[in-house]
């Protein structure tokens, strides 16, 4: 998928952010099914690995342009470590650490509010009063809907601060990449994001664990759904958003991810869906409507 795609399609403006929404979601149900057979930075060396693998016959196949300095090579890459390895690998062992799933989505729910703050000062964008009203809307929404999933009870001080981090790495990566990378080749771009991102797991892999992963059905399931369809598809329209529309309402969008998480769990992993969770969901599309609206 292109930026040219969006533009052919009649309605790809209006298609593309919830088609993200929806693709993204579908990471933690992958996680779910994946780490139990497999350590957190083990599973992402593999998992990035063969993204880059992918994505590299397809740049040279499609003779996609790189870039044009190391600087700018040097500023992809960094945007993808912030990106795939802090926010992705945060999340991970957070989870892997037993930390509740609420918590972890709790803390990332933050992001959206971060962002926006930050970008104001950063990169100049103009947040208006009705976005902030979105924004606040958008975290109380998410904390109706993660209410009944919040556990204070487990986890640890160090899967704490991987959520933490998480946090840091995806609100630091949306805004860096909309500073320094706003004009990279998605193709070319990805190999050197998903390059760095797998050399930086495989620092880390050997360093903090035992490598040893379990190819079951379910893991090589996981596995082949996080590359394809998250690494290449939701991480590919993220940069095209980030590219299109300013940072923070682009950030607005991850508000939407616990709804539509927890709608999926309750479809396929009968999960309860209470009022309480309704009515959040509810609360979260009024304030992400808010927030995106120009």
């Amino acid at each position: 998928m292109t930026d040219t795609t969006i533009d052919r399609t009649g309605y790809g403006e209006i298609a593309a952010p919830f088609l993200f929404v929806l693709l993204w979601s579908t990471g933690f149900i992958g996680a779910k099914f994946g780490l139990p057979f497999a350590e957190p930075f083990t599973f992402l060396l593999w998992r990035f690995g063969f993204v880059t693998l992918l994505l590299l016959a397809m740049a040279l196949l499609m003779r996609a342009p790189w870039p044009a300095s190391p600087v700018q090579a040097l500023h992809i890459a960094v945007s993808g470590v912030l990106v795939n390895a802090l926010y992705i690998g945060g999340v991970f062992c957070a989870i892997y650490q037993g930390v509740p799933a609420g918590i972890v989505s709790l803390i990332a729910g933050l992001q959206p509010l971060f962002t926006a703050v930050v970008a104001a000062r950063i990169l100049g964008e103009k947040v208006y009063p009705r976005q902030w009203v979105g924004f606040g809307l958008g975290l109380v929404g998410v904390v109706q809907v993660l209410m009944d999933k919040i556990s204070f009870v487990g986890g640890s001080p160090l899967g704490l601060s991987m959520a933490i981090m998480a946090l840091f790495g995806i609100t630091a990566g949306t805004l860096y990449q909309k500073r320094y990378c706003a004009l990279m080749d998605l193709r070319s771009g990805g190999v050197i994001q998903f390059a760095a991102s797998a050399l930086t797991m495989a620092l880390l892999a050997p360093t903090f664990e035992t490598m040893q992963v379990r190819w079951t059905g379910t893991f090589i399931f996981a596995m082949a759904w996080l590359v394809v369809v998250l690494s290449l598809g939701a991480i590919t329209l993220l940069n095209i958003l980030i590219r299109r529309g300013e940072a923070s309402r682009v950030a607005s969008l991850f508000y939407l991810v616990p709804p539509v998480t927890s709608l999926m769990a309750f479809l396929f992993f009968d999960e309860q869906l209470g009022v309480t969770a309704l009515m959040g969901m509810f609360v979260t599309v009024t304030g992400v409507a808010l927030a995106i609206k120009r």
